[in-house]
């Protein structure tokens, strides 16, 4: 899907990273991050931030917490994160950023409260009072005063399958209960509230839309207001980039956390130019030639499906170019399988060769594979360079040399 769009708006990457695979600087199996493109997208979102009051917790769990993106955060100016989980927490402290939010979209176990706490997130997302008390406590054996968030639900919410929970509003509770009953922790106090996804892509109408949650975090806001709360943090996530900013703002959001908008991959970003640049690729390599197919090497084939089915395409070539005439179909593996190869069809005899570059350009989640995540630097002067080659939980790549 933004494989397109690469080769429009950024084909001086591909192009790099074709020679650094064909020089064995990159391994196949590989998600190539523009470095110098992503610096440029995380500035841009910063300044637009800023011109609403917006704090801005950078996700970077799509690009499996690579320390050489968190320093290039931190170059452009966002130098804290929110962590989907603990291993997220740990790769991302680990690269020197400050970690914004914990818990949300996953818990923190509850052995792991106190190390938790010792990472001194500047907020912690819970979903019930259980998890409250945990956070509290570990925080009071630090001596710290954790600001917790609620995650609050209400009826027509909008939650995927698998990440459901939270404070159910509507059913008899009260939101000031709720900032009450954590005020009265020892250890811990109330800070705000959450949810996910606030904004949703519309396959149909091709935009973002509002998801109904936005809404639930307008009238928990008013709530709170009436009953004498102020400086309620409202933490909005959910495809977020430069342009859907000041709507989040004027809803209420305080602060937002952009993930793919700063690799310019959101599902909108490939349905018109926005101001983010596209900034990473899957890179792999053709491993051999069987019945009439090149088989490239997997690994790293998941593609986050918020696009309806489409026929998946690569530029494979054994040199750099970005010519219409070096793309194909691919067939990318079933989720239900194990994708240790994606087969390309439909070329002409001896167009293909082993060791070719297949370069792949979907809406990426390094984090849930076994892929590499690499950076490169220099593209925009002619002298790209790999920043570093790492796993996708952000450790060190168990690679030769």
């Amino acid at each position: 899907m933004f494989l397109d769009l690469l080769r429009r708006r950024n084909p001086a990457f591909l192009e790099a990273a074709i020679s650094l695979h064909q020089s064995g600087a990159l391994p196949p199996n590989t998600y190539v991050v523009d470095l110098d493109t992503v610096q440029a997208n995380a500035r841009l979102i910063k300044a637009e931030a800023d011109k609403f009051g917006l704090e801005v917790f950078a996700m970077t769990k799509q690009l499996g917490r690579n320390p050489d993106v968190c320093r290039t955060l931190q170059r452009a100016g966002l130098d804290t994160v929110v962590a989907v989980d603990m291993p997220d927490a740990r790769a991302t402290s680990r690269a020197g950023m400050r970690l914004g939010h914990l818990g949300h979209l996953v818990q923190v176990p509850r052995g792991q409260a106190a190390e938790a706490a010792a990472l001194d997130p500047a907020n912690w997302t819970v979903f019930s009072e259980n998890k409250a008390r945990e956070a509290a406590a570990a925080s009071r054996a630090l001596g710290r005063d954790q600001a917790l968030l609620a995650r609050v639900v209400a009826a027509g919410d909008t939650f995927y399958r698998s990440q459901e929970g939270g404070f159910v509003i509507d059913e008899g509770r009260d939101i000031n209960e709720i900032a009450m009953l954590f005020d009265a922790l020892d250890g811990a106090h109330f800070a705000g509230i959450t949810t996910f996804p606030a904004l949703l892509f519309d396959a149909a109408a091709r935009t973002v839309q509002p998801t109904p949650n936005l809404e639930t975090l307008h009238r928990t806001v008013e709530a709170l207001a009436k009953a004498g709360r102020e400086g309620i943090r409202v933490n909005a996530p959910g495809t977020t980039s430069s342009v859907m900013l000041e709507a989040l703002a004027n809803a209420g959001a305080t602060q937002v956390e952009p993930g793919h908008g700063l690799t310019g991959t959101t599902p909108l970003h490939a349905t018109r130019d926005l101001p983010e640049v596209p900034a990473v690729a899957y890179l792999s390599e053709v491993s051999h030639l069987h019945r009439g197919e090149a088989w490239a090497f997997g690994g790293g084939l998941y593609v986050d499906p918020v696009f309806p089915p489409y026929q998946a395409r690569a530029l494979v070539s054994g040199s750099p170019t970005v010519s219409a005439d070096a793309l194909y179909d691919v067939e990318i593996p079933d989720p239900a399988t194990i994708d240790y190869y994606a087969p390309i069809g439909g070329f002409p005899e001896g167009a293909i060769r082993e060791g070719d570059t297949v370069l792949f350009g979907f809406r990426i989640q390094a984090f849930v594979t076994r892929a590499y995540v690499a950076g490169i630097r220099g593209v925009a002067t002619g002298r790209p360079e790999v920043a570093g080659v790492y796993a996708a939980d952000g450790s060190a790549a168990d690679l030769p040399g």
